[in-house]
């Protein structure tokens, strides 16, 4: 985990990514809209089973995008980024190029609704 601006950021490193790298400090909005170039925000919980069942799918398309800055940040009820985004579902990816959303993918149930999501902000 780095820190950046005062907030704990999650970013993806080529490590094993899990659910258990969910941080439960949030940055704020703004400063996800402030980001520059492809990232991902990632919705869950450690110990929700749609995302312990979807990380299989989503930890290879991750690790073959090194240079995707990801935050995973975990969700609840009253929780202002996934408000925000108007998350209903775990897990929820936010494909967002410079801040912005490009693509969505909820409870993926394979790899290539992730890696479809990870081109259209890549490409």
């Amino acid at each position: 985990m780095r820190r950046a601006g005062g907030r704990a950021e999650r970013f993806w490193s080529g490590h094993a990514w899990g659910v258990t790298d969910y941080a439960t400090e949030q940055p704020l909005r703004a400063d996800v809209d402030a980001l520059t170039g492809p990232a991902v925000v990632a919705f869950g919980t450690d110990w929700c089973g749609y995302c312990l069942a979807a990380e299989r799918h989503i930890a290879p398309a991750l690790a073959a995008h090194p240079d995707v800055r990801v935050l995973a940040v975990e969700d609840g009820p009253g929780r202002p980024l996934g408000r925000s985004y108007r998350v209903k579902l775990w897990p929820t990816l936010i494909f967002l190029r410079d801040g912005v959303e490009v693509a969505r993918v909820v409870r993926p149930s394979n790899r290539e609704a992730v890696d479809e999501a990870l081109a259209a902000i890549t490409g």
